[in-house]
């Protein structure tokens, strides 16, 4: 099946998967990548050089930056935010301009494994691999790397228990 793009989001890109949908007020740039049989919620962005692998749910709000990859059957949560720069500073300040830094001073890109779970408002910070089947509490701060089939929840988020493939705690 052709993908299904809802005529008030601003899909910027011609190549996506098959079946997958995009929903209102979502904005896809140019040169973002989308699989197949995704579910792109509404409000989502996804910006230029991320990717989206195939069977991935992005529920509502969620910010996907530069340099995030999300692997294949990946959930992410309403309102998640991925960031990309440890030390973010407006390139439009005098001090950032006269450095002339490029994408490679700051760009840290991160990993979502395959068949992760980021609950609803959680933070992932840049350079992070989510493990494969690990899961992220909502609400949480992702501030080191999640071993895969780990649940990890708080501020900073800490390891609770494990997962099976279903989320289920084992």
């Amino acid at each position: 099946m052709k993908p299904y793009i809802h005529p008030k989001a601003l899909v910027e890109i011609d190549t996506i998967g098959e079946d997958t949908k995009i929903w209102a007020f979502a904005h896809v740039m140019a040169g973002a990548e989308i699989g197949a049989d995704c579910n792109i919620g509404d409000h989502v962005f996804i910006e230029t050089g991320a990717t989206v692998g195939n069977g991935v749910t992005i529920k509502n709000n969620a910010l996907v930056w530069k340099g995030v990859h999300i692997a294949d059957y990946v959930f992410i949560g309403p309102n998640v935010v991925f960031t990309n720069d440890r030390r973010p500073r407006s390139p439009r300040m005098p001090l950032m301009k006269e450095k002339g830094l490029s994408e490679s001073d700051w760009l840290v890109e991160t990993v979502v494994e395959e068949g992760a779970s980021v609950g609803a408002n959680a933070t992932i910070l840049p350079g992070i691999r989510l493990g494969k089947y690990c899961m992220v509490g909502a609400g949480s701060v992702v501030t080191k790397d999640v071993e895969s089939y780990t649940l990890v929840a708080g501020n900073p988020a800490r390891p609770i228990g494990k997962v099976s493939e279903f989320g289920e705690r084992v």
